[in-house]
């Protein structure tokens, strides 16, 4: 018997604006709405809104807090202070990925997590087991909870119109409190398009009130829902890994361009640490690259990366890029061929189509400095 599929609270809403719902890690999701070409443009040149609720959120509390994540996750929880986030990794004992993440910090002894939707159960599992020995809560708080994304370059304009709190103040990878449309919110200013936005958590049922009230405002500014597709297409862009594809239990972060979230020198271990500390000693023999192609044809993930016709690799994300106007790719290729300018080809419907490494992102970050 088949599970059913979760849905988020804005599932009703997605139909009144004509979504195409389709399943998605478990979830009925939508993939678009007035298509994914004109959504992606959308957040480039004006503002759009995502749901993201389905992105799992994960509490953490008590005196052992800082200690407990510091083993938990690589990159090093102690420079974070009240209202500033991380990006980190997970990894089991053989440095594999379990899953990448945000640790959000609202004191000393409370932290939040947001993990990707199709690991959530996953990584409330691994985290709660992790958590032997140190004198914390973990509470798992994502059907309570959903998530906001309103990215674009108006996104602030939009933001401000509906809120008192200075939110022009919140630096990149910061948070703040307050009340949008009179709902509390933790108000973030992170995202996963490269454009400048918020990403928006609040009680589950509000949700639905508060997309409402983003779209009447957004309105002026050119504001559309955004739906899966185009969200894949401009993390793409940015180069940003995606958990299943770029990462996995079998890559580890050194490899997938994630070495800056992995501090092996921070004074506490964390599961992981040896077989990482191995890893980069014997040498690195696959890197995540950025592939651009040199002619027609769109690359797709599992396509064979060929050099000289020998399969050496392979496509974990590929897209046509609407900004670019080609086809690109992140791939895994030997590290001694990884160099930028580095020619391959990405064996297309039969045929090896020229590709040559470019550097990530391939499109500018517009991102708030």
């Amino acid at each position: 018997m088949k599970t059913p599929l979760k849905t988020t609270p804005l599932l009703d809403l997605h139909r009144e604006l004509g979504g195409k719902i389709v399943p998605f890690a478990g979830w009925s999701m939508p993939i678009q709405f007035a298509g994914v070409m004109e959504e992606h443009r959308c957040v480039r040149e004006k503002v759009g809104l995502f749901d993201v609720s389905h992105m799992g959120e994960i509490e953490v509390t008590g005196p052992g807090s800082l200690d407990y994540l510091q083993y938990l996750v690589t990159n090093d929880v102690s420079t974070l202070v009240d209202g500033s986030i991380l990006y980190s990794v997970m990894c089991y004992e053989n440095g594999g990925v379990v899953d990448d993440l945000l640790v959000h910090r609202h004191s000393q002894d409370h932290y939040f997590l947001c993990v990707n939707a199709s690991n959530t159960d996953k990584d409330f599992e691994w985290a709660t087991g992790q958590s032997n020995g140190f004198d914390v809560e973990v509470k798992n708080i994502s059907q309570q909870t959903s998530q906001l994304a309103l990215q674009g370059p108006r996104a602030l304009e939009v933001l401000k119109s509906l809120t008192d709190e200075k939110i022009e103040t919140i630096a990149y990878y910061h948070f703040l409190r307050g009340q949008v449309g009179g709902i509390d919110c933790i108000i973030s200013r992170t995202g996963y398009t490269g454009e400048d936005g918020f990403e928006l958590y609040l009680p589950a049922e509000s949700a639905t009130a508060l997309a409402r009230h983003l779209l009447e405002a957004g309105a002026p500014h050119g504001i559309q829902p955004i739906g899966l597709g185009a969200r894949d297409t401009l993390r793409l862009e940015m180069g940003y890994a995606l958990y299943g594809q770029e990462i996995n239990s079998d890559i580890h972060p050194l490899e997938a361009r994630l070495g800056w979230v992995v501090k092996l020198d921070k004074e506490n271990e964390f599961c992981g640490k040896t077989a990482l500390v191995k890893a980069r000693a014997e040498g690195i023999q696959r890197r995540l690259v950025g592939l651009k192609m040199s002619a027609r044809g769109v690359p797709r993930s599992h396509y064979k990366i060929l050099k000289e016709g020998v399969p050496v690799g392979e496509v974990t994300s590929g897209t046509f890029s609407p900004t670019l106007n080609t086809g690109i790719a992140m791939g895994f290729v030997p590290a001694g061929q990884s160099k930028s300018g580095e020619k391959f080809e990405i064996e297309i419907r039969g045929q090896g189509v020229s590709a040559e490494v470019v550097p990530l992102p391939f499109v500018p970050s517009h991102v708030k400095k």
